[in-house]
């Protein structure tokens, strides 16, 4: 494993390993938006110490749907509302300049998008995007807010139905094309990235392992411990906001 630190150091080298390959693809996590204001979900300040974990259980959204949403609006819709920061823009300008072909992200936040990269499969979903659970109709999320302060659950205008959040529930499964389209990017990359991941959370995390078993060199970049760190090709440890200016500054 080749492990360094220094964020000037850790760019150049990962600018010349993108160079050198020809198919890469990063897994994002949630470090990667915390310099856009959005907590983590584990740290002492984030996500976990403000609602519990259980907010994001299926059983605990069709048991209280009102609990659900009253915490959502607070806490989880504007996820969306951020702005991407350069660890975001980063990826975009990587994928312009064809040094990237995908990003999959464990995020909701939807700040990939709105920063400009057009090639993301977003494995846990999307806080912007709703559905009716009866008949499947979508909604955006403006409808979603105003029924909720209203009438507190969001029902569909068609049948009635209960509307509920695009994003993957613990207990849900993850959607079946994006398992195939995400195993497929990692099986035939010959460079995969994982960045602001402690790669704790599966199935997402079983993709590095996946692009490593298949011949790719796998690169963590990551200001902190992973669960994977002894089965990495390249460790970055550096603050992701700082390295991705320098990467920026090679382009």
């Amino acid at each position: 494993m080749q492990k360094m630190t220094d964020a000037k150091t850790c760019a150049q080298v990962f600018v010349e390993r993108l160079r050198a390959s020809s198919n890469s693809v990063v897994l994002t996590g949630a470090g990667i938006s915390t310099a856009s204001g959005i907590p983590d979900f584990r740290g002492p300040s984030g996500l976990y110490s403000k609602i519990s974990a259980r907010t994001f259980e299926l059983d605990f959204f069709h048991q209280s749907p009102a609990e659900y949403y009253r915490l959502a609006v607070e806490y989880i819709h504007p996820l969306s509302d951020r702005r991407p920061n350069p660890a975001h823009l980063m990826l975009s300008r990587l994928e312009s300049a064809g040094l990237l072909k995908a990003v999959i992200t464990q995020n909701i936040d939807g700040l990939h998008r709105k920063a400009g990269s057009t090639n993301v499969i977003e494995f846990h979903g999307t806080v912007d995007r709703f559905h009716c659970t009866r008949c499947e109709k979508e909604f955006r999320r403006g409808f979603v807010d105003e029924q909720i302060r209203t009438i507190e659950v969001p029902v569909c205008d068609g049948c009635g139905g209960l509307i509920r959040p695009d994003i993957v529930f613990f207990g849900d499964p993850i959607p079946p094309d994006i398992i195939f389209e995400s195993q497929q990017l990692a099986e035939s990359c010959d460079f995969f990235i994982t960045m602001g991941s402690s790669l704790e959370v599966q199935p997402a995390s079983s993709l590095a392992v996946m692009a490593k078993r298949s011949g790719g060199t796998l690169c963590i970049v990551n200001l902190g411990p992973t669960y994977l760190d002894s089965y990495v090709d390249l460790r970055l440890e550096t603050d992701l906001t700082t390295f991705a200016e320098h990467v920026m500054a090679l382009l």
